[in-house]
């Protein structure tokens, strides 16, 4: 029998607290990001009943639709995906969070078309800490005159960072990766900046980025199953 979506939340959630407990963290300080990209309404519907409010999405117009139908739902939408210039109205009138800022530019836009009746976009700043050639994101060396430009726009809420690195082969390559990124959010943090969110760890690499200090994990198919 193919377990439910709420079953296999429960066994997520216990992953979860299983990581928290052997990193000595408190189980509130790591968040649940559910990925239902490509999935239905009725999908994150069940999702919802079982207990998720965050929801994460890659594909704008996939989401845009998807975030209408589900109207009537208190949830909190958050763009994963990358973001070309011509879609950043889309996901500034429609997202709560976005953590895929990798431009100036980008930020700008969402800033100037962030509807004043909606609260601030909270942000996270996408760093390709491993250098990796497939992942978008600004580099470590220019993520803190990107961090400080960010911060200082008007429409934006800058929460923290959000990584993607490439698969590493064993626990101590994950986890020397993920640390690479809470080092880069200590010193944005020591430089004043008032960050709370580390966006790190996806269904392979989950319990090491809690090992090293993700506070929200991006989890999909251990979530919905295997993608359409």
């Amino acid at each position: 029998m193919t377990p439910s979506i709420a079953d296999n939340i429960a066994r997520v959630q216990a992953q979860i607290l299983a990581a928290c407990q052997a990193a000595s963290r408190a189980p509130n300080t790591v968040h649940l990001l559910a990925v239902s990209k490509t999935w239905g309404p009725d999908a994150v519907r069940q999702a919802h009943a079982a207990g998720l409010t965050a929801f994460g999405e890659n594909y704008i117009q996939e989401a845009v639709d998807k975030i209408t139908a589900l109207r009537d739902l208190p949830l909190q939408w958050h763009c994963i995906g990358p973001i070309q210039s011509n879609k950043t109205r889309l996901v500034a009138e429609h997202f709560d969070w976005v953590h895929s800022v990798g431009r100036l530019k980008i930020a700008q836009r969402l800033s100037e078309q962030r509807p004043e009746h909606l609260p601030p976009l909270q942000v996270c700043i996408q760093v390709n800490v491993d250098g990796g050639d497939n992942k978008s994101g600004v580099s470590p060396q220019e993520l803190p005159a990107l961090a400080q430009a960010v911060a200082a726009l008007p429409r934006l809420q800058l929460r923290g960072l959000m990584t993607i690195p490439e698969p590493a082969e064993t626990e101590l390559q994950m986890r020397a990766v993920h640390r690479q990124a809470k080092d880069l959010f200590e010193q944005l943090r020591a430089q004043g900046l008032p960050l709370d969110t580390l966006s790190m760890g996806m269904s392979a690499d989950m319990t090491a980025a809690i090992a090293e200090g993700s506070t929200m994990v991006r989890l999909g198919t251990g979530i919905f199953g295997a993608r359409h």
